[in-house]
């Protein structure tokens, strides 16, 4: 009998992949010698199985990592976070995450749920996010959010030359068929997003296609990629936004390779605002547009002037 095949009879209180993957990882000892999965086994051979809990069982470590701190006290800390930092631990990402930040920075967030992180931003998107550091400032934190009293700001830099503001308002949920993703589901959590143009960005000539628009984006819902996800929907997706662009943007030339060579989505939180869970303060708080969207910007400008 091949020898994964065995070891699923004989532990059968782990799945086969992970017995595998111990294989594959020289936890498994076939007569005091790695074994490989596909190595026959006839009975009577010794098997030494050292079992590993998975990454997603073990309890997250505290990791020394640099936090951009706008506001703390004994309820909240503010922070802007900058882009490629993920949030929370999660598949492809046990380890280097905000959370681990946050336990260094404060040992005492090992006692709140996530560590005190009641809402997220993607790991490419910058900006603003509020952690709670006490369970009362949590509940207070969270029924804000349910209650949409919580206001976020985002600017945007969006392909196309968007006409007015308005609002989005379209469910969203999981992909059906792309898990990765989310999309516009007639079943979908209710999603509200609002948008208003901050600067235009038109072609340089006539006849060659479209610009893009720089946005403010307010939410009322707080959906996973929401924002990323409407934006595509009403067919202006966002710069830099690999997930949801759809083909290659029209654009003109030399403005397309400005934008094609910006290397995450050009979406940042520039303005937090709630009630301070202990005080009942109103506050706000604002951050502002991160250096790498600022040059993309300044370059679009310059693209802007040069003779068609």
């Amino acid at each position: 009998m091949r020898l994964d095949l065995a070891l699923v009879r004989l532990l059968p209180e782990y799945s086969r992949s992970r017995l595998q993957e111990w294989v594959g990882q020289g936890l498994v000892k076939l007569d005091g010698t790695p074994a490989s999965v596909k190595q026959k086994v006839w009975g009577g051979e010794t098997l030494e199985v050292a079992p590993q809990p998975l990454p997603s069982e073990q309890p997250y470590q505290p990791e020394s990592i640099a936090l951009n701190i706008v506001f703390e006290d004994e309820s909240i800390l503010v922070l802007n976070k900058p882009a490629g930092l993920v949030v929370h631990p999660g598949s492809g990402n046990w380890e280097g995450t905000l959370l681990n930040a946050l336990l260094h920075h404060d040992p005492q967030l090992s006692g709140i749920p996530r560590a005190g992180i009641v809402h997220r931003l993607d790991k490419d998107t910058s900006g603003l996010l509020v952690v709670a550091r006490t369970l009362t400032a949590q509940t207070a934190l969270v029924r804000q959010l349910q209650a949409r009293t919580v206001r976020r700001e985002y600017v945007a830099l969006a392909y196309g030359e968007v006409a007015r503001g308005g609002t989005v308002d379209a469910p969203i949920s999981r992909h059906p068929t792309q898990r990765t993703k989310m999309a516009v589901v007639a079943n979908g959590k209710p999603a509200v997003t609002h948008y208003d143009i901050a600067e235009r960005f038109p072609a340089t000539s006539t006849g060659s296609g479209q610009g893009c628009t720089l946005l403010r984006c307010k939410l009322e819902t707080g959906r996973t990629h929401q924002i990323r996800v409407h934006l595509a929907s009403i067919h202006h997706p966002l710069v830099g936004d690999r997930t949801y662009l759809k083909g290659a943007p029209k654009c003109p030339p030399a403005l397309r390779a400005i934008l094609a060579a910006f290397p995450r989505q050009a979406l940042h939180a520039t303005q937090l605002g709630l009630e301070h869970p202990a005080t009942g303060t109103p506050m706000e708080w604002s951050a502002p547009i991160p250096e790498d969207m600022m040059r993309l910007l300044e370059n679009i400008r310059g693209a802007s002037h040069e003779p068609a």
